[in-house]
């Protein structure tokens, strides 16, 4: 059980979220670079890079950190493993890696680093979809390591569950699967193909935190 942030945990939180954002908002802007006339494509090379990146990340860092990534995952941990100071620990490290990651891409792509997303992300639809989006994206999390033997004892299994998960979420949700804060928080400040307007964080942000007290309900006695 982690009872102190540790600077090898909190770093491996840091560029972990960094290098996942990197993978998704660059593989994003390369794809519409290559296929400007093709969103498909696009974001069929989106979706496989980040399922790509998350199985390697998840598998390097889960031992370090448990390679949450995402502050909601963290709240799960909390109730259990993380003290508060440990938990904000993470979702500082999270969060700013976040937007590190974001203005990577912008100087390896030679873009403004500052700047903001123009790209309209809001409506019922979409909110409900960043919901569906987030409660199966903690449910593969839940029962990957509660109710599977072969993850609970070796850990072998989750990251291509995540990983999986995630690169089909892109293609059956109409938010493209977001289900983390701080990576929502990022994709506001870049006007490429994985932005979303500023505007409407806030609908996306309460649509997680929804699902996630569901979960947290559901799971209650667990």
């Amino acid at each position: 059980m982690v009872t102190q942030p540790k600077i090898t945990t909190l770093s491996a939180e840091y560029f972990g979220t960094a290098i996942l954002v990197l993978v998704v908002a660059g593989s994003g802007v390369m794809g519409e670079m290559l296929s400007p006339d093709n969103l498909a494509i696009a974001l069929l090379a989106n979706s496989i890079a980040t399922g790509c990146g998350l199985y390697v990340l998840i598998t390097l860092l889960m031992p370090i950190s448990g390679a949450h990534f995402n502050p909601l995952v963290s709240v799960l941990v909390w109730r259990h493993d993380l003290t508060s100071k440990t938990f904000i620990g993470y979702v500082t490290a999270q969060v700013t890696g976040a937007i590190s990651g974001l203005w990577l891409t912008h100087i390896l792509f030679s873009l403004p680093i500052l700047q903001y997303s123009e790209k309209a992300r809001h409506g019922f639809g979409i909110w409900v979809s960043e919901f569906v989006s987030t409660l199966i994206l903690l449910s593969v999390i839940y029962l990957g390591v509660k109710h599977n033997p072969g993850v609970e004892s070796n850990k072998d299994k989750l990251p291509m569950l995540v990983a999986v998960c995630v690169t089909a979420g892109y293609w059956f949700t109409s938010s493209t699967f977001f289900a983390n804060p701080a990576v929502t928080i990022a994709r506001s400040l870049t006007n490429t193909f994985v932005g979303i307007a500023p505007a409407d964080i806030a609908g996306f942000i309460v649509s997680q935190c929804l699902a996630l007290l569901l979960i947290l309900f559901l799971t209650r006695k667990s």
